[in-house]
């Protein structure tokens, strides 16, 4: 299975990777940016597969209903209540503490659609769950994945952003026109 995604991901669609991150890592919080398109979870499930980094994700609990609940479930997925009063920071930092090995990817950006600015919530998670954010890019002007090196947060979140911000200059998503 492994040489079929990778003959997809390399040859049939023309992709690249750069800066693999350390299988030794057991917990972080991959950001993905910039997030345009559903064609952005379809380059995610083929990397995961290539890097050979288990990864996991958190979605509305809608999503982990019947009939695709268990498919969600399977693919590394945690279901969220985005409508209830518990903070959703605390609830995503706790995965952190009940899983050995819980690698978050999260969009900045929080949708598809364009945005003013990003949400902060992976920052504030991070900094509760104590694990580094993983910069990645999905450039489709390059065809490139990019992993950054593991980012530990200071506490000061605005020069922190501005740092991870830059990472992700130059960087084309699928609709450029929503990043």
């Amino acid at each position: 299975m492994k040489l079929l995604t990778k003959w997809i991901y390399f040859k049939l669609m023309g992709w690249k990777v750069s800066g693999i991150p350390d299988p030794g890592i057991k917990k972080c919080i991959f950001i993905v940016a910039p997030h345009t398109s559903w064609w952005d979870f379809l380059l995610g499930l083929l990397i995961r597969r290539i890097i050979d980094m288990e990864a996991h994700f958190v979605g509305k609990k809608e999503l982990f209903k019947p009939p695709f609940g268990w498919f969600f479930k399977w693919m590394g997925g945690a279901p969220v209540d985005r409508g209830s009063k518990e903070n959703k920071v605390e609830a995503i930092a706790a995965l952190f503490q009940k899983n050995e090995i819980f690698r978050l990817g999260l969009s900045p950006e929080g949708t598809r659609k364009k945005t003013d600015r990003w949400r902060t919530g992976f920052y504030y998670i991070a900094e509760k769950a104590k694990v580094p954010i993983i910069l990645v890019a999905f450039d489709y002007g390059k065809k490139i994945i990019k992993f950054s090196k593991p980012f530990i947060t200071t506490g000061n979140l605005d020069s922190d952003l501005v740092e991870i911000q830059s990472f992700y200059k130059g960087v084309v998503g699928k609709f450029p026109d929503k990043f």
